[in-house]
């Protein structure tokens, strides 16, 4: 099946360019279709055998994970392009996408110290090593989900007084080192500790698999929370413990560093304790 892939895709970009677009384009292309093979071969999918509740479960995961509206656009557009190659335009016939909306300054959902804190607790109380230390880890480093997953045990240096996490495949394939808080290093030593393997994946399933998006995202669900939300909640603390914006940014991988400026909007309790602080 990876030969056919191979294949298939090197005829479908060799035709893209015959028709004039540039090799940019194209490359951008077979990109977007290996990552979605990539994900196919996790989901029991055959790029041989497509179906439209392939397309469409990979754009709802694409947006489950947070990527923008129109990082899914693109990739709709891309897989659309390959659809008609394949002579099978009935597979992209009435796709959900998620529409794009002009960003907002309004600061994205954190949790509240009570909800992180309560979080925390009942992750602790289940006692799941494995759990522990990707609560910590999302909270202490704001990694994205796909981020935390793709770590291996040698992205991570751990000192008695210091450690970090190398990001090797953050967002736009831009790699960059978070340092580790002492409570993030702690929990992730104790797991680490009690794995017992050689398997090179930090994270593990229960199958001794590399851990996946869907199983952090439903351990998080069964708390009420989304893995996006511990990301927005790290962004929040440094920006309202007064860390420098551009630092922030460097920290959350973020390009743009409006994007990270959003976050020094206050949240609506901030608002409302301001008021409570002064005139009651």
């Amino acid at each position: 099946m990876k030969n056919y892939c191979v294949e298939v895709v090197d005829r479908f970009r060799e035709e893209q360019i015959e028709k004039g677009r540039s090799e940019l384009t194209a490359k951008t292309y077979t990109n977007t279709l290996c990552k979605f093979n990539e994900w196919l071969l996790q989901n029991e999918g055959d790029i041989n055998n497509l179906t439209r509740h392939d397309i469409q479960s990979y754009i709802n995961h694409l947006d489950s994970i947070g990527r923008s509206a129109s990082t899914i656009q693109k990739t709709f557009a891309a897989l659309s392009v390959f659809a008609r190659f394949l002579k099978r335009s009935d597979i992209i016939e009435n796709i959900r996408v998620p529409e794009f909306r002009k960003q907002n300054n309004v600061a994205p959902k954190s949790l509240e110290r009570n909800d992180k804190n309560r979080l925390l607790r009942e992750i602790e109380r289940d006692g799941n090593l494995r759990n522990i230390s990707i609560a910590y880890m999302l909270l202490h480093t704001g990694l994205r989900i796909s981020e935390l997953c793709a770590l291996d045990v040698e992205d991570v240096e751990i000192h008695e007084r210091s450690g970090q996490v190398i990001v090797r495949h953050g967002k736009g394939n831009i790699a960059r080192k978070v340092p580790l808080s002492a409570e993030a290093r702690h929990h992730l030593s104790k797991y680490l500790e009690s794995r017992g393997d050689k398997n090179t994946a930090l994270f593990m399933s229960n199958e001794r698999k590399r851990i996946s998006v869907r199983t952090v995202q439903y351990m998080l669900s069964k708390h009420g929370v989304h893995p996006h939300q511990l990301r927005h909640t790290f962004c929040h603390d440094l920006v309202g413990s007064g860390v420098d914006i551009s630092t922030v940014a460097e920290l959350a991988g973020h390009s743009d560093i409006n994007v990270t400026r959003r976050y020094s909007k206050p949240t609506q309790a901030e608002l409302e304790k301001a008021i409570e602080q002064v005139f009651s």
